[in-house]
């Protein structure tokens, strides 16, 4: 098992070459492709519980993988190595901003940063979502909240509130038959 100083350079490493909302999706690759430090299965168990916590599903998957690895010191390391780099890349961005925010150029250049987000979004929901929109009943409850959020604009908690009671009945395991 990994040390917390490479858990922290793993981590780093993901928090400086990260962009958009793509964090998630290149912590999956680290994990579970390039470093075999979780499987697939562990790696969706600990992104299910870190989007039912408060802050961000990124860092709540980064301290639970780093608790996983090396124990309190393995989350903690997780935890710093993502967030620091990116912490100090939005300090110089933000005091470069304020000094050339009237520059039409940095404008045009935000404008794309901002499509590019978007498509790192679809790619990342469409590769952690694969299984789902391959399942009929997962696929109607993808669709329902993206319904309900974006052409009605429900709060997000709200749609969950509602739906959540209906996919624990419908998705719960069925009782096994006893033997006869």
């Amino acid at each position: 098992m990994p040390g917390a100083s490479e858990i922290f350079r793993a981590f780093a490493k993901i928090g400086i070459t990260s962009f958009g909302g793509g964090l998630v999706a290149y912590l999956r690759d680290a994990l579970v492709t390039d470093k075999k430090w979780m499987d697939e299965e562990e790696f969706l168990a600990a992104l299910e519980i870190g989007q039912t916590l408060p802050g961000l599903n990124s860092v709540n998957v980064a301290i639970i993988a780093g608790r996983k690895l090396a124990g309190p010191q393995g989350a903690v390391a997780a935890a710093l190595g993502l967030i620091l780099p990116g912490v100090l890349l939005l300090v110089v961005l933000g005091i470069l901003y304020d000094r050339f925010r009237h520059n039409p150029n940095v404008a045009a250049a935000l404008a794309g940063v901002a499509a590019a987000a978007v498509g790192l979004l679809l790619q990342v929901t469409l590769k952690i979502g694969a299984k789902q929109f391959l399942n009929l009943r997962d696929l109607c409850f993808v669709l329902g909240t993206f319904y309900l959020v974006a052409f009605h604009h429900v709060s997000l908690p709200v749609v969950l509130f509602l739906i959540a009671p209906i996919a624990i009945i419908l998705c719960r395991p069925s009782k096994p038959k006893p033997n006869t």
